[in-house]
């Protein structure tokens, strides 16, 4: 059988955003992808080389606004990495024949997507014989390729934990750490619409697992708390006042019988000097197995702070990249972790 990934396929890359721009970066410097096409948000984008929009030499390919111009185009596959999905055009790409991997999160567990857009996606990927994949890094790997692979050496699991820490003090993006997080902030009522987000990113993928080991997930669970600043702190984005929100914690617990089989626990801080004792850790996953066989594993992230903006996007982009493959070769419909073999990068 040839090898997958060694086989040229023809990608274009669907929104240039910070993870986009890291993987239009990828798709043209891939041994085996070529760019077929760019799809970007914003009237200044329009026209603009490929190579341009990611800081590489000029490629002849454009970027464009307009669906008809990707569809033209006819790639294999469109890494699809919009802030938020527009249904009406994924069924299009699908409908047309054309595979997608995309870093939207709803799609990760396909029995537990809202009837009506499930069946939508699946009717256009049976028209295109299709398929589309969500992944990324969190969730994706660190929720769905990691903890399988944990759970390989278990008979019995008690919980599965899954802790994120991200400090957050040196990111110079004041608009989304205070007008969008919330830091800075007085400590009212935790923002439910923050943890509803979350809980819709990261729930699928807890019942994936829990499907995939045959313990399905009786519902799942979200809940956000802050901390403060036990300090006034300036950070790269600002100042932060004494008695303001310096950090917040968001968990989803996927419960089964009445207690919780797994938990994804997001810790986000920009200072470490809070008047609440939480354990902050550097940035990075910590994942713990409370089984028959117990581990207690640290994955951190070896980048300076100051760093951290322009490298972290690749944990999400890279792993979309090199599902492409994978993706093109499978069977038409709405695909998860468990319908694809082990994705193995390609790399000379």
């Amino acid at each position: 059988m040839p090898d997958l990934r060694t086989h040229r396929h023809r990608v274009a890359q669907w929104a240039t955003g910070t993870i986009g721009t890291h993987a239009l970066r990828s798709i043209i410097e891939h041994p085996h992808l070529e760019l077929s096409g760019v799809h970007v948000f914003g009237a200044g984008k329009v026209g603009t080389d490929a190579g341009d929009l990611c800081g590489l030499a000029p490629t002849g390919i454009s970027a464009t606004d307009r669906i008809e111009a990707i569809l033209d185009a006819t790639p294999d596959c469109v890494l699809y990495m919009p802030a938020a999905p527009d249904i009406e055009q994924l069924c299009r790409l699908l409908g047309a024949g054309i595979n997608v991997v995309s870093t939207c999160g709803q799609f990760h567990h396909p029995a537990s997507i809202e009837p009506d857009l499930r069946a939508a996606v699946s009717d256009a990927c049976a028209r295109g014989n299709a398929t589309l994949y969500a992944t990324g890094s969190s969730p994706g790997f660190i929720t769905e390729a990691i903890p399988l692979a944990l759970t390989s050496v278990q008979r019995r699991l008690d919980l599965l934990a899954i802790d994120e820490y991200a400090d957050l003090s040196q990111r110079d993006s004041p608009g989304l750490l205070f007008d969008v997080m919330g830091f800075g902030g007085p400590p009212g009522p935790f923002d439910e619409r923050r943890a509803a987000h979350l809980q819709a990113g990261f729930g699928p993928s807890l019942r994936l697992v829990a499907d995939a080991i045959g313990l399905p997930l009786d519902s799942v669970h979200t809940e956000g708390q802050w901390a403060l600043a036990a300090h006034d702190t300036a950070i790269r984005a600002g100042q932060l006042s004494a008695g303001t929100v310096a950090a917040q914690r968001i968990t989803v617990s996927g419960m089964r019988s009445g207690r919780r089989l797994l938990r994804f626990q997001a810790t986000w801080y920009c200072c470490t000097e809070l008047t609440e004792d939480w354990d902050l850790r550097p940035t990075g996953w910590h994942l713990t197995v409370d089984g028959d066989a117990p581990l207690d594993i640290d994955v951190r992230m070896p980048i300076p702070l100051d760093r951290m903006a322009a490298v972290s996007p690749g944990y999400t982009a890279n792993r979309a990249v090199n599902a492409v493959p994978f993706v093109c070769a499978a069977g038409p419909g709405i695909r998860s972790t468990l319908d694809l073999p082990q994705i193995v990068a390609e790399m000379g």
